[in-house]
């Protein structure tokens, strides 16, 4: 037993020390793929429990929520709802996201009753800097968290101004929120005050109820629901802190997003695994008459396969562990210096901390391994399959991978993942589509060598016929580097295809993420060029619910100078069930004959035929995920009620992954009374520049609250929130070709290096050590050049995958396809000059031991 022991380290450490780079490389690849994928879900699953957190410590002790399907509703439901015999204490709230001027971020400010908060949210209750328990009753007191306080720079006794409209209102900073969680940015004020400077008289966001001892909280929230939704139909959503329909919304959020950057990271897992394989079949290949001398002397079929799975093991355990102690690190430097949002905007606000989950490392690191076992068991099947007697003779490497060019296994897997990119999405995920995109990528992997062999024999039998013809006809010799090449290519296929598969698998997904970020990319920007007609775009530069354009400033800025017609829109949220995130309301000014100039219409538009009611207009992703459709009816909570909208038809929208609805501000104003606006879209009278209209603009009276921005400056700024959201992307994208890059180089230098008595015997027989060298040059060029070619067929079939199944399942919309010649280009090109080069490298290491050297084995 020891004496095995010690013959299997000694293999597998002597294989290490042969190749080191070559081992190295299908390491890393593992590592990388490992640690993305796991810092991934660390950052995540960080951002998601801080989140989480973040919003039971709003709830506080409350056994049960009573919110709105709009973001307000009257308060006149809360004395039905404080006299329950079953409640002990009934706590109104108001949340506002108040503007603060200078375009800053809102801040969220909470109007609470501190009588009633201190049984279910003491947490929030505001501790007087004045030590005067009163001050939390004061009609301008405003209590800050830390976050609050240092993101403000806003001191107890501090004034802070607010957004108002166009105008501005003061509040005093009382003193602080002393038990806020770590980086919450918030405020705290008495509720009457709230409802009073803000403009809120009589509105609440929720009521949260505490049971008195002894209630079923389940029993009472199925009766509190059916009650309110018999007397008030769709206008109030009763349920749990952190119940399943708050950690769905929290989850649907981002979950189409970070579910689709973790299969991205598990790119590099693919490529280590084919890297694994590769290194294996090379190992296996070179070593085979060591393996057959072996099975001679006494060793076994099963502990050769144990043997060769060990050493394709060490390699995934090596990976795994290097990956998961990367991905922690990778994890814990985003969330310190970037947050927890991975630049797309989600879980913003939050400062998380990564925590380590034995779990997840387990998983990972098990991914890992199990990636490196599967590349290398067919290496190792066919060293344990090798008859000895064969196995001995020199010249029987092909041999060992005939079964390689099968290509039946491959066509079915291609089959297959034809057939699976037709099916819909599992729990609103593209299951079935990231299946078809495997297993397109191993059936053209496995196709490789019956390709190559296709390819190089037809090439072949043209050179051979056209250089006969010309040495027959002209006297001319026959070239020896391309003649030598293609007989070597056209009959050593297996060989090749191991070299074209990485090739083949780095440079199609390659090829596929960048057509897929470039066709959304281009459909953004034709999307942004669309739906910015005016000349110029004005709003109030701050953010938040509590600045906006009434009636009298709209009517100013109609009669502006220079200012021909303008358009305006108002901007708010509703939910239209209590499990999803809610869907943005747009009500803007339409014109009823030409609807389609105020929007990307999809598809054909429905005609109402009474006209009896209003229309409205849905985006892609709210028309997928809430399945309406044009001609049918949508009830949408607006003025406590659940009015009925005719559906008109399908809007493009790349802004709001949750959903969005159009409807016109007439009926909006109508139904709702609100007539003011968040932004308005200008056009210009004739021979009125952009910039005098901005300057006259901004000498109005409310002209300093105004942004006012050119559709060129809105269109930059949102390419540079694109690329901002895609950088992670963009990082996996350059990842996997720095992958591709090793492992061609990788390859191709073991399959040289392994060649040496080859190269030896054409010495023998009068071939230069330059033509050598160019034959591998023309060798390796060939190689790249077929694997380029049908990788980018390859990962322009994933591409499409990605961009019409993958996309419109994660995010429900559609775009354009569009092709990144440039950078294609340049990866084909890198690609082509590191094969050769390493090829030539390779080579000249190769032919440094002289001929006789080389073949010494073989006397």
């Amino acid at each position: 037993m020891t004496s095995r022991r010690t013959l299997s380290r000694w293999l597998l450490l002597g294989e290490w020390r042969a190749h080191p780079v070559r081992a190295l490389t299908a390491v890393m690849a593992i590592a990388v793929g490992v640690a993305l994928g796991f810092a991934i879900h660390l950052i995540n699953a960080a951002a998601f429990n801080e989140f989480s957190a973040a919003v039971q410590s709003l709830s506080g002790q409350a056994d049960v929520q009573v919110a709105g399907a709009e973001p307000l509703f009257d308060e006149d439901v809360y004395p039905r709802l404080a006299l329950r015999p079953e409640v002990a204490v009934a706590s109104p709230v108001l949340e506002i996201n108040a503007s603060l001027p200078g375009g800053r971020e809102p801040l969220k400010v909470i109007g609470l009753d501190v009588f009633r908060a201190g049984y279910i949210t003491p947490d929030l209750i505001g501790a007087p800097a004045s030590g005067v328990a009163g001050d939390t009753l004061a009609g301008d007191a405003l209590f800050l968290s830390p976050a609050a306080q240092q993101w403000l720079n806003a001191k107890a006794g501090a004034s802070l101004a607010f957004m108002a409209g166009t105008g501005t209102m003061t509040l005093r900073v009382a003193g602080s929120l002393q038990r806020a969680r770590v980086g919450q940015r918030l405020a705290v004020m008495d509720i009457g005050a709230a409802q009073w400077r803000f403009g809120r008289l009589g509105k609440l966001s929720r009521v949260d109820l505490k049971l008195r001892d002894g209630v079923d909280r389940d029993a009472f929230q199925a009766a509190l629901a059916r009650e309110l939704e018999r007397d008030y139909p769709g206008r109030f959503r009763i349920g749990q802190p952190n119940d399943a329909d708050q950690e769905s919304r929290t989850s649907n959020m981002s979950r189409a997003y970070r579910v689709n950057l973790s299969v991205l990271a598990l790119v590099a897992l693919f490529t280590g695994a084919f890297l694994v394989f590769s290194t294996q079949a090379l190992s296996v290949m070179r070593r085979r008459s060591q393996f057959a001398l072996l099975r001679v002397l006494g060793l076994e079929r099963r502990q050769l396969l144990r043997q060769v799975m060990v050493e394709g093991a060490s390699l995934g355990v090596a990976g795994s562990l290097l990956g998961i102690a990367g991905g922690y690190a990778i994890a814990a430097a985003a969330l310190r210096f970037f947050g927890g949002d991975l630049g797309a905007g989600y879980f913003a606000g939050v400062q998380p901390e990564v925590q380590f989950t034995p779990v997840a490392a387990i998983v990972y690191f098990s991914l890992g391994l199990g990636v490196a076992l599967l590349g290398c068991a067919a290496p190792a099947w066919e060293a344990a399959r090798a008859a000895p007697a064969v196995a001995l003779k020199s010249g029987a490497d092909e041999v060992a991978l005939a079964r390689l060019s099968r290509p039946w296994p491959a066509i079915a897997c291609l089959a297959l993942a034809g057939a699976l990119s037709q099916l819909p999405p599992v729990t609103e995920l593209p299951i079935f589509g990231y299946l078809s995109i495997a297993l397109l990528l191993i059936g053209g992997i496995a196709l490789m060598p019956r390709i190559a062999a296709t390819t190089f024999r037809f090439a072949h039998r043209r050179w051979s016929a056209a250089t006969a013809h010309r040495a027959a006809t002209a006297g001319h010799a026959i070239p020896a580097v391309p003649t030598l090449t293609l007989a070597r290519l056209s009959n050593a296929s297996g060989q090749a295809g191991i070299a074209l598969g990485g090739v083949l698998s780095s440079f199609s997904l390659m090829v596929a993420m960048a057509i897929m970020v470039a066709s959304f990319r281009v459909s953004v920007d034709n999307w942004i060029l669309q739906v910015l007609p005016a000349d110029l775009y004005a709003r109030i530069a701050s953010a938040g619910a509590t600045a906006g354009l009434t009636p009298r400033e709209q009517a100013v800025l109609r009669q502006a100078p220079g200012i021909a017609r303008a358009e305006f829109l108002r901007l708010r949220s509703v939910s239209l069930a209590p499990d999803r995130p809610n869907v943005a309301l747009l009500a803007r000014d339409i014109d009823p004959a030409h609807p389609e100039k105020s929007m990307v219409p999809v598809g054909g538009q429905a005609v109402q035929a009474n006209g009896s009611l209003p229309r409205a207009w849905v985006s892609e992703a709210m028309a997928d995920l809430y399945d309406i459709r044009p001609g049918q009816t949508l009830r949408l909570p607006l003025a406590g009620g659940a009015v009925p909208f005719f559906v008109a038809g399908v809007w493009r929208d790349y802004a709001r992954v949750a959903g969005a609805v159009m409807i016109e501000r007439a009926d909006y104003v109508r139904l709702t009374g609100d007539a003011d606006v968040s932004d308005a879209a200008l056009w210009l009278a004739k021979d009125t520049s952009p910039a005098d209209a901005q300057a006259a603009l901004k000498r109005l009276p409310f002209g300093a609250t105004l942004a006012v921005e050119a559709p060129s400056a809105i269109r930059a700024l949102s390419l540079r929130i694109f690329d901002r959201s895609f950088a992670v992307t963009y990082l996996l994208e350059a990842i996997a070709i720095v992958i591709g890059l090793f492992g061609v180089a990788a390859t191709f230098s073991a399959q040289t290096l392994a060649r040496a008595r080859e190269f030896g015997m054409l010495r023998h027989i009068g071939v230069t050590r330059g033509q050598i060298l160019g034959i591998l040059a023309f060798e390796g060029g060939a190689l790249t050049l077929l694997g380029i070619a049908t990788g980018f067929v390859l990962g322009w079939t994933i591409s499409l995958i990605l961009v019409h199944v993958v996309n419109p399942q994660s995010f429900h919309w559609t775009m354009q396809m569009h092709y990144p010649w440039p950078l294609l280009g340049a990866v084909a090109g890198a690609l082509l000059v590191a094969s050769i080069l390493t090829a030539l490298v390779s080579g000249r290491q190769a032919l440094s031991g002289g001929p006789i050297r080389a073949v010494r084995e073989d006397w």
